[in-house]
């Protein structure tokens, strides 16, 4: 059974590229009938953000990505939070000491600089802790057992660091990449436990994976260079027979597909990064997400499947149950992937035209609080009806349709004084007498009583129907007309056409 996992640090809101990596894993795991867990990495306190780990939670289930095993679900390896599994981590570390696989160092920040300036006087362009200057340092390698029992007696703060052979090839066989070699000779002899007793990530991360019985990790390609580390420590507990197969994922671009996408990137454009709005009480805090941008979650979902991958067919749209069943972690693009958001609104549409009046009826009714509007009316059905086809989000229904919940139109002189010729008053009056005489008023009979003297008065009908338009609406712009009038009513029908007809 394959357990995948989603390993996020409460550190603020999700970046899109996350809530990518959440998808693949999810879809994978539920592909092969297995688990899908969530871990929050909350090891690093200087960035730990207040929230940050429910905002998580509510944004995965937002998405339809509901954990099998996580903190609020708990399971068979709990807890699903690392800053509770400390001593676990502490224990293995010294294990790898005690098997000679790690040591102790005593270094302080001082003597750490100076190190990386003696390394740099002497032209090492990249100056880093390895076996070259470990023999130079404060640690239980260069020291004598008796000098290590008295630090450790007088509990002298240390690091745990990985003793790293230089000389050596470390191979992965990873699913996007292919084979990926590194010789341990460029790498550093990486701090697996800090001198406040927290874990680094990567300590941390290959204990976890390995205690919950991770199959498959799915990351972000930033933690491709990590993976030498992490592969030395499965070595270094002997795991090599139960490590995870690998698949690092491509970027996320910026929209010009030049550089990696930014939270500065959607707020300098004006497009979401997040899933979910993040509010504050400092509006320069506040951060904007697809919800709060007016997305259904299934196409979010659809738009991200497509960043990276494809089914290597020329469908588009797919619930989230069709991406379980095609998805292909091998069909993942290596290059990076440029965020489109005009695609992300295309799918937004494709959604939203299925979207039941009964899905969508709660949500607009606060969009038009939110606006001002009163929309506790009999025709919003309508209403949402008519606009949803002509909308990409459900939040610009009732901006857009403002003028069916008020009569103080805004209308857009500059393109009805296009269109104005002085004939166009007195026809306007008469449609609305021809409208205003109906004992029955519908889109069928309202449009047929309007041609009938428009086609009388010479007028073309390319003229005068974007006026009849904006005496409803305030612009030339938007649905039918009589679809318009219908939803109105005859009364307010009447009375827009009139008010125009004076201008």
């Amino acid at each position: 059974m394959n357990r995948l996992r989603f390993a996020p640090s409460p550190t603020g809101a999700l970046h899109i590229g996350g809530i990518r990596t959440a998808l693949y894993n999810y879809l994978l795991a539920r592909q092969n009938g297995g688990r899908f867990i969530l871990r929050i990495e909350d090891t690093d306190q200087t960035r730990y953000v207040p929230g940050a780990e429910d905002y998580i939670i509510r944004a995965l289930n937002w998405l339809g990505l509901t954990p099998d095993e996580g903190p609020v679900q708990g399971g068979p390896f709990a807890s699903y939070r690392q800053s509770e599994r400390m001593a676990i981590y502490r224990d293995y570390a010294l294990t790898l000491v005690q098997d000679g696989k790690a040591y102790y160092a005593w270094d302080t920040p001082e003597d750490l600089e100076q190190m990386r300036q003696r390394l740099t006087d002497r032209g090492v362009p990249t100056p880093k802790y390895d076996a070259s200057v470990r023999g130079e340092m404060k640690n239980s390698l260069s020291l004598s057992s008796d000098e290590v029992a008295a630090l450790l007696e007088a509990d002298v703060p240390y690091t745990i660091r990985l003793n790293v052979d230089p000389g050596q090839s470390i191979m992965i066989q990873d699913k996007i990449r292919g084979e990926v070699v590194f010789d341990s000779t460029e790498l550093d002899d990486k701090v697996l436990l800090k001198a406040d007793g927290y874990p680094t990530y990567h300590l941390a991360n290959v204990v976890d994976d390995h205690l919950m019985e991770i199959t498959d990790v799915i990351r972000g390609e930033e933690w491709l260079p990590s993976t030498a580390h992490h592969v030395l420590l499965y070595r270094a507990f002997g795991w090599q027979g139960t490590m995870p197969t690998f698949s690092h994922l491509p970027l996320i671009l910026k929209p010009d597909g030049h550089g990696k996408l930014s939270k500065r990137d959607g707020q300098k454009f004006g497009f979401p990064v997040f899933p979910l709005a993040w509010p504050s009480d400092k509006p320069e805090e506040s951060i904007e997400g697809f919800d709060s941008y007016g997305f259904e979650p299934a196409a979010v979902i659809n738009f991200l499947a497509f960043l990276g991958w494809n089914p290597g067919t020329e469908q588009e749209i797919f619930s989230l149950e069709e991406l379980i069943r095609v998805f292909d972690p091998e069909r993942i693009h290596k290059g990076g992937a440029r965020f489109d958001y005009d695609k992300a609104l295309w799918f937004n549409q494709q959604y939203l035209q299925q979207l039941s009046f009964v899905d969508a009826a709660e949500r607009l009714h606060k969009y038009g609080a939110d606006a001002g509007y009163n929309v506790d009316v009999p025709h919003l059905e309508a209403v949402y009806n008519l606009m949803k086809a002509r909308v990409h989000r459900l939040i610009e229904v009732i901006p857009q349709g403002y003028y069916f919940f008020t009569d103080a139109l805004v209308f857009d002189d500059a393109e009805i004084n296009k269109k104005w010729v002085p004939e166009v008053g007195p026809v306007l009056k008469q449609v609305a007498d021809a409208i205003n005489a109906l004992d029955v008023f519908n889109h069928e009979t309202a449009a047929a009583a309007a041609k009938e003297i428009i086609q009388a008065s010479g007028i073309k009908m390319g003229v005068i129907m974007p006026l009849l338009r904006a005496a409803l609406t305030g612009t030339t712009q938007g649905p039918d007309v009589f679809a318009i009038a219908e939803v109105l009513g005859q009364e307010k029908t009447v009375s827009r056409f009139h008010q125009l007809s004076s201008r």
